[in-house]
């Protein structure tokens, strides 16, 4: 069943006051963190709804669903009467294999999860055969869990530095994932590692003036993502629920 654009509106509401209560207390300004709705766990209708809702930032975990899903909803956005305020942009926010691509070049505007340097080079490759530049974000395991994905702490900055000389790929930040638990304090002081890390890459010039996000936090831990410097946060439950 649907979830209503009422009840979307109304989880949206509390999240954006969460995210403003968060950026007072580091004097930061809301408008600089944007959310990106995951929609793995929701139908189509209520795609439809929260994008009637305002949010166009679309995020999947599994590029098999993300381009069903992408297909579906630009052939909707192709019968719909009423444009949206800003096109639809989808987010590949889980970990992608090399063999799948070509599937996330076609649909996606970013892709969050580049871990190693031969990712990033057959994405270099695909993109160069696309006659298109792909926004990517290193992914870094930063709570230094064994079954999550991502680069080590220690090789991130040199990693970074040879995805930056790869062509038609762009490195637009970092993103890491909290520690797997209910409580979301747990999750800061790999939100605080990541941005370290990205102010010390900013600070040698890794990646220019592109370089400029990082995306962490999820619905159980994003006041404490946004609270430690996070531009994207990838929300799900806390949307739908």
């Amino acid at each position: 069943m649907a979830v209503t654009r009422k009840r979307i509106e109304k989880n949206l509401g509390e999240i954006r006051q969460r995210i403003a209560e968060a950026c007072a207390k580091s004097s930061r300004n809301p408008k600089d963190v944007t959310i990106v709705a995951v929609t793995k766990s929701v139908d189509l209708d209520t795609i439809k709804n929260l994008l009637d809702a305002g949010v166009t930032e679309l995020g999947e975990n599994r590029i098999q669903q993300l381009v069903l899903r992408a297909g579906e909803l630009n052939a909707y956005l192709q019968r719909r009467r009423n444009e949206l305020p800003r096109p639809v942009r989808w987010h590949m926010v889980g970990h992608l294999q090399r063999n799948k691509v070509k599937g996330a070049l076609e649909w996606t505007s970013m892709i969050h999860s580049v871990d190693s340097l031969r990712l990033a080079e057959e994405l270099s490759h695909r993109a160069e055969q696309m006659h298109r530049t792909m926004d990517v974000l290193l992914q870094v395991n930063c709570s230094r869990e064994s079954r999550k994905f991502g680069c080590a702490v220690g090789a991130s900055e040199h990693l970074a530095e040879l995805i930056t000389t790869l062509p038609r790929i762009r490195l637009a930040g970092l993103m890491t994932m909290g520690p797997m638990t209910e409580d979301p304090e747990p999750s800061r002081a790999a939100f605080r590692r990541l941005r370290e890390l990205f102010e010390d890459m900013k600070k040698n010039r890794v990646g220019g003036d592109s370089f400029r996000h990082l995306s962490m936090g999820m619905s159980i831990d994003y006041p404490q993502a946004v609270e430690e410097g996070a531009t994207l946060v990838r929300i799900g439950t806390a949307l739908f629920a």
